[in-house]
């Protein structure tokens, strides 16, 4: 069996299973990204409704945001390149664009840091910025687990869909056939997503989703909700 000094090895894969499984235990379950808010405003009602949603989400917001972000806070970690790592986290926490989604990067960051503590996985100290969100400390696991890049971005991108889709199936009249549906219909999405992150230059950087972020905002003082955002 390959080890896992080997980038792409057998327990490269399955230590990247291990960051997008659902029973890793840092509450990503707790959060809907605007989604419920989607719900209660009557903008996604049914399964065509949140396939267009979640599609469009990942291609003006995953695909030049979070991926791309994923890739150059991988090749810092990966260069222990402590300037550029706080660089990109700090940017990525200026392009939160309501509390919310603001708190769930760093309360999600907060939790992977504890539990990569507890494991003795965390990376040196001085590399840590001061407030490292999710997808920074999600780089640095990834990064040391050796899984490449473009499976890094697969697999967060994955994890991304499944919760969204969780979400949905509690928050809405959708059964779990009818989100496989949805997962067979999308699965291409994620790998030209993943194309695309690689392929934007740093100018081209940035979420265009103002109906997410609308959302978001009113989601903030929505009276009855299930989820934190």
């Amino acid at each position: 069996m390959a080890g896992e000094g080997e980038p792409g090895g057998d327990l490269a894969l399955l230590g990247l299973m291990q960051l997008v499984s659902p029973a890793l235990p840092i509450g990503a379950f707790a959060w809907s990204q605007g989604l419920e808010s989607a719900f209660e405003l009557g903008w996604v009602n049914n399964e065509a409704e949140l396939a267009r949603w979640i599609e469009g989400v990942l291609e003006d917001g995953l695909s030049r945001c979070e991926l791309p972000l994923l890739a150059r806070l991988q090749t810092a970690w990966a260069n222990d390149d402590g300037a550029s790592i706080a660089h990109w986290n700090q940017w990525l926490h200026a392009t939160r664009e309501t509390a919310e989604l603001s708190d769930e990067d760093t309360r999600l960051g907060g939790a992977l840091k504890t539990l990569l503590g507890n494991l003795n996985l965390l990376p040196e100290r001085t590399l840590i910025p001061a407030e490292p969100g999710y997808i920074t400390l999600f780089a640095w696991a990834a990064q040391m687990r050796r899984v490449p890049v473009r499976q890094t971005l697969l697999g967060f991108a994955w994890a991304w869909l499944e919760n969204q889709l969780a979400v949905a199936c509690k928050a809405l009249p959708l059964g779990h056939t009818a989100a496989q549906r949805i997962i067979e219909q999308l699965r291409p999405a994620l790998v030209i997503a993943t194309d695309q992150a690689l392929a934007r230059q740093d100018h081209e950087l940035g979420p265009i989703l103002p109906g997410l972020a609308l959302g978001s905002a009113l989601h903030e003082t929505q009276y009855s909700r299930l989820f934190r955002s």
